[in-house]
């Protein structure tokens, strides 16, 4: 009896995730945020990333999820615009699994958002994007971005 024996190498890549937070150089009306959810979603799903953007008050936090490479590009060329300034990292890890799968770019303009109605409801729902808070304990951000998952998801 001849036994072979088949080994299949299957490459495992882990997600990227990174989590900024950055200040609009001017505000954004409903008009400019769909015209950037549009082009956002469209980039993103070309390249393979997932994620959230919420926005408030001028201030946007986003989370980018994919391969490490094409998530660090994407948060060099966002660098790049000039429609927004302070750019600053609150987290980035390896994860096993994407956190916002099913979306190229979930979106919640928080200014439209009656923070008390949202299941989960936390004080850190009506801080500014770029609250002290977030940079003292990203995992804020981690949260907060999640409580919209669970909301539209």
């Amino acid at each position: 009896m001849i036994v072979r024996q088949v080994v299949f190498t299957v490459a495992v890549t882990s997600m990227f995730s990174l989590v900024y937070v950055s200040s609009a150089v001017k505000p954004f009306s409903q008009q400019a945020l769909a015209d950037l959810l549009a082009k956002s979603r469209a980039n993103n799903a070309r390249l393979g990333i997932s994620g959230m953007l919420l926005y408030k008050n001028g201030g946007f936090m986003q989370v980018l999820e994919g391969e490490e490479s094409a998530v660090r590009q994407l948060y060099a060329k966002i660098g790049e615009s000039h429609a927004h300034r302070c750019m600053l990292v609150l987290l980035q890890q390896q994860q096993a699994t994407r956190d916002f799968a099913d979306w190229s770019m979930g979106f919640r303009d928080l200014n439209a958002l009656d923070s008390y109605a949202v299941p989960g409801y936390c004080e850190f729902l009506n801080m500014d994007l770029t609250d002290p808070q977030f940079f003292c304990d990203p995992s804020n951000a981690q949260k907060l971005l999640l409580t919209f998952k669970k909301v539209q998801g």
